[in-house]
């Protein structure tokens, strides 16, 4: 009879389970995080986060915070991954990887948005624009004013009234007898001013309406344009040179991948706020902006 335990072999080895568990480990220590290996990478190619900053136009803050694995400061997975593939590029890492797992650990790649048609809101919109009487009385003042032209340049008696034809000489004047003292030169009406359009006749922004338009002048830039129910008015790329307007009764919620290339306009004037290239901001327009309307931290 035996005293004490005896282990057979088959108990002395390491179960399957066991195994497993040490190569999940194993796999995890070698695949570091997004942000853990573009902070390697650049250390390894001995740059600084002002330095990655300024060449790729990366904020410093989205720099910290993507090394961080911290993508809600990226405004979207579309910018998120753009971000990953330029500050990979930058410290000379190859970004199909990280893409890879940024898709992996947010659901996949989306597909894009349809454009919703522009100004559908305003064609069902049932409710009655009240008259532009700004625009109206532009009109009013320079009809006044091409008739006081017509009466100071084309009375007088009949022969006065034959029209010159473009571009012809001035007729000249009778020569003067000599002795005759010359005739005084008859004075003219002075000409009335012309007026200068202001900027609210220049856009003929409705007052009962908020109107947006936005211009890309310095390149492209992703935008979100949302009217007062939430109801999705644009989502896509706006081109260079490219312009949108959007119109609703209450308020415009937008939000612009890159402000520092957009041109704003809220109810006829310009917003003179000086966003920075491939900063992203989200605003909102009411009737009663610009003077109200804030950018809300990007």
């Amino acid at each position: 009879m035996s005293i004490g335990n005896s282990n057979s072999p088959e108990e002395e080895r390491p179960s399957t389970d066991d195994r497993s568990e040490d190569r999940i480990v194993e796999r995890s220590v070698e695949e570091p995080s997004i942000g853990t290996a573009l902070k390697k990478a650049r250390i390894a190619a001995g740059l600084t986060v002002d330095e990655v900053s300024s060449t790729t136009r990366v904020r410093i803050p989205i720099v910290h915070a993507i090394e961080s694995d911290d993508f809600s400061r990226c405004g979207g997975d579309v910018y998120a991954r753009g971000h990953i593939r330029t500050l990979a590029r930058a410290v000379r890492l190859d970004p199909a990887p990280l893409i890879d797992s940024y898709d992996a650990a947010h659901g996949g790649r989306p597909a894009p948005t349809p454009a919703a048609p522009m100004f559908e809101a305003e064609r069902i919109r049932p409710e009655r624009q009240r008259p532009n009487w700004t625009a109206a009385m532009v009109a009013a003042i320079v009809a006044v004013i091409g008739f006081v032209g017509f009466t100071a340049f084309g009375g007088g008696d009949e022969k006065s009234k034959q029209p010159v034809a473009e571009g012809s000489a001035a007729p000249k004047a009778a020569p003067t007898q000599a002795g005759a003292k010359p005739s005084p030169p008859t004075p003219q009406a002075p000409q009335a001013p012309k007026p200068e359009p202001s900027e609210s006749a220049i856009a003929a922004a409705p007052k009962d309406l908020v109107t947006v338009v936005l211009t890309a002048n310095d390149g492209e830039s992703w935008i979100s344009a949302k009217d007062h129910s939430g109801r999705l008015l644009f989502d896509g790329t706006l081109a260079q040179g490219e312009s949108k307007t959007f119109t609703d009764k209450d308020s415009i919620d937008l939000v612009l991948g890159d402000a520092g290339v957009v041109k704003l306009f809220v109810n006829g004037k310009e917003i003179k706020d000086k966003f920075q290239p491939g900063q992203v901001e989200r605003l909102t327009y009411t009737k009663d902006d610009p003077s109200q309307g804030q950018a809300q931290a990007g």
